[in-house]
């Protein structure tokens, strides 16, 4: 019977898995804080291959370092987003399946690169570690077990490195779009809200509902990471101070901001002793050319939309425009 219950367990035992040693990270998860780029590499070069929103949830892959993470979306789209926390808020770290070094004593893992930075905890004696920068001769930067990330001791007596080191990437200088480009960029951002409902003072920190500073200030921030003003009047007064303006709106490009005072009716003459830089500003839009604007003002008007000028109370109304880029 005891030769049996041995030969049991010890076959038992070929079944338990172990954890393998490979060259990435899984089971993470995140939250979008805000509106975020989804793209096809690690790089702002890479092509948005579209937007995740706040509120949505993503599956963390993979740390790939301290500025991108490697994401699966709830439809099961692969992509890379930026890891900084005002856009994703990391709710479970990648666990960490790769090491390069081992600790030889108990010791401190820290904040900062620093004896003044403070301690995360210890690292104990046995414990592997991924060692992902040497930031001086004292210190490395290292990500635990669990996925946390610290600094720390170099020193031979404290960890041992098993393994080959990160390479040091040389910076890469970001390549800023052209102006025409950056206003397509801007457009597209915009239109991808199309019927987004209207609420007048929306909240700035989300994407539900719009009301029109708020919509155009997101479009410029979702493609551009430019954060304009939080309302049409500074908004205004941000593109004076910025670029030329005009008041005859034929006059102006694709991607101009337009700005507008109150309504007073469907009639030019109700608008006739209008001065273009007195009155006050009262909304916003984006010119598409052609005549056409993309804004929102009202909620029976069905939210973000795409409305023609000429021969309507927008002609009349409107103050000046010119580009916020």
């Amino acid at each position: 019977m005891r030769k049996e219950l041995i030969a049991g367990i010890a076959s038992l035992m070929l079944f338990v898995s172990v954890p393998a040693i490979t060259n990435a990270s899984t089971a993470g998860s995140a939250n979008i804080v805000s509106s975020v780029s989804f793209r096809s590499a690690p790089s702002t070069s890479s092509d948005v291959l579209k937007y995740l929103k706040a509120g949505q949830s993503v599956s963390v892959l993979e740390v790939v370092n301290n500025y991108w993470i490697k994401v699966r979306d709830k439809d099961g789209n692969v992509g890379y987003i930026s890891s900084n926390d005002k856009y994703v808020d990391l709710i479970a770290s990648p666990v960490l399946t790769s090491a390069n070094a081992v600790v030889v004593s108990s010791v401190s893992f820290r904040t900062e690169p620093s004896i003044s930075g403070d301690r995360i905890r210890y690292l104990q004696r046995d414990e592997q570690i991924v060692i992902t920068k040497t930031v001086n001769s004292y210190w490395y930067a290292a990500t635990d077990s669990k996925g946390v990330s610290g600094y720390v001791s170099s020193q031979d007596q404290y960890v041992r490195v098993t393994g080959a080191l990160p390479q040091e990437a040389k910076p890469v200088e970001p390549v800023v779009p052209a102006a025409s480009q950056q206003v397509e960029m801007v457009i597209t951002a915009g239109m991808k809200y199309l019927g987004t409902p209207y609420e007048f003072r929306s909240d700035r920190n989300t994407t539900t509902t719009f009301d029109c500073s708020d919509f155009v200030r997101q479009a410029f921030k979702d493609a551009l990471n430019i954060i304009l003003p939080a309302d049409s009047r500074q908004q205004g007064t941000y593109v004076k101070e910025k670029n030329p303006v005009t008041t005859n709106w034929n006059s102006l490009k694709r991607g101009d901001l337009m700005f507008f005072m109150s309504y007073k009716g469907t009639r030019e003459s109700s608008y006739s002793n209008k001065s273009p830089f007195s009155e006050r500003i009262t909304h916003v839009g984006i010119y598409l050319g052609d005549g056409q604007i993309l804004q929102t003002y009202s909620k029976t008007s069905g939210g973000v939309r795409v409305d023609s000028i000429a021969g309507k109370h927008w002609e009349y109304r409107f103050l000046y425009g010119g580009s916020a880029l």
